[in-house]
């Protein structure tokens, strides 16, 4: 089985490889092959020593052709501007999100047509695609059957880009599957343009005897997914059943919702009051509408059917996040 993942070198693409890497299937099939595309070439020395692995780096819309010069079995889309980078940047948002998503389903449908495989789409949506509309309020609880209402350039791209994978579905050009994420906390490394970057920042930079700064009320509530939950319904999405998915349309992941306050008072019982001191608060009005605007509870029926499971507490997501610093450490 030949597979591409798109945004292979960022933090989910390199962490999704690695499981797929460990496994050595996909769907009860060999993987054979495994290419990560991305702005940057793969850094994770385990994925470099992998004679199956080839990291292909520069801009995606411009690779896309040299990229299926070989078929590929299943594509994971994880590559995309992030929410703070769209309202900063509209173009870049469009090229990246929508046109990169546009190009990448249109060589998988050539591919198809030129009578090789419909390959499995996996396409990472995000809860950016909800939002409270004048005309259409967000109930408290988001379950399987709301409208997406996007309030953000962003959560616009992540919806138009559902539909199209959908639609190629239904056309047989790829067997497509699209999973909203939860916001992914904690993220190791260095902060990047989403605007929920500090859900990571606030336990991550403190932990490791940084301050961080947090922008939003400390009784803002969120949705949130360990890495280790989200690797785990990105592989349960891709391998399940037609049949078992139910339809084309996007399936919500699991969600733990939390507040910032009660992420702090975790993080004061993992590492004491002192890391806990380290995170200052400095309203920022444009990064609060946008999280403030995302929901925070959601009932997941369809995620429960494919058996997967939310995070216990934000305390269980700390002590994954601590004993993953401490065998990358190693």
């Amino acid at each position: 089985m030949k597979i591409l993942i798109t945004g292979g070198a960022g933090f989910l693409g390199t962490r999704l490889a690695n499981a797929l890497l460990d496994r050595g299937a996909l769907g009860g099939r060999t993987i054979e092959s495994l290419v990560l595309a991305d702005l940057v070439a793969p850094r994770d020395p385990r994925l470099l020593g992998d004679a199956r692995v080839r990291g292909v780096s520069g801009d995606l819309l411009g690779q896309i052709p040299a990229l299926f010069g070989q078929p590929f079995d299943a594509v994971f889309h994880l590559a995309s501007a992030v929410s703070a980078e769209c309202e900063a940047d509209f173009e870049l948002g469009l090229r990246s999100n929508l046109d990169s998503t546009r190009a990448l389903l249109d060589a998988c449908r050539r591919q198809r047509t030129g009578g090789g495989p419909a390959p499995l789409f996996f396409f990472s949506s995000s809860v950016a695609v909800y939002g409270s509309d004048p005309a259409l309020p967000l109930p408290v609880v988001v379950d399987d059957r709301t409208l997406p209402t996007p309030q953000s350039s962003y959560g616009v791209h992540k919806f138009v880009c559902e539909q199209l994978v959908a639609d190629y579905t239904r056309k047989g050009f790829i067997d497509g599957r699209t999973a909203r994420l939860m916001t992914v906390s904690v993220r190791p490394g260095k902060p990047n343009g989403a605007a929920s970057s500090f859900l990571s920042g606030i336990i991550r930079e403190p932990l490791a005897g940084l301050v961080s700064v947090c922008p939003v009320a400390p009784e803002t509530p969120v949705a949130l997914a360990s890495p280790d939950t989200t690797i785990a319904g990105i592989l349960a999405v891709a391998e399940a059943t037609r049949e078992a998915f139910g339809g084309r349309t996007a399936i919500n992941l699991p969600a733990l919702t939390v507040t910032v306050q009660q992420m702090l008072d975790a993080l004061g019982r993992a590492a004491g009051a002192e890391a806990v001191a380290r995170v200052r608060f400095a309203p920022d009005e444009a990064i609060a509408v946008i999280v403030g605007g995302w929901p925070s509870r959601f009932e997941s029926a369809r995620a429960k059917r494919l058996g997967l499971p939310r995070d216990a507490d934000f305390d269980a997501v700390i002590a994954q996040y601590r004993e993953q610093v401490a065998r990358t450490a190693v």
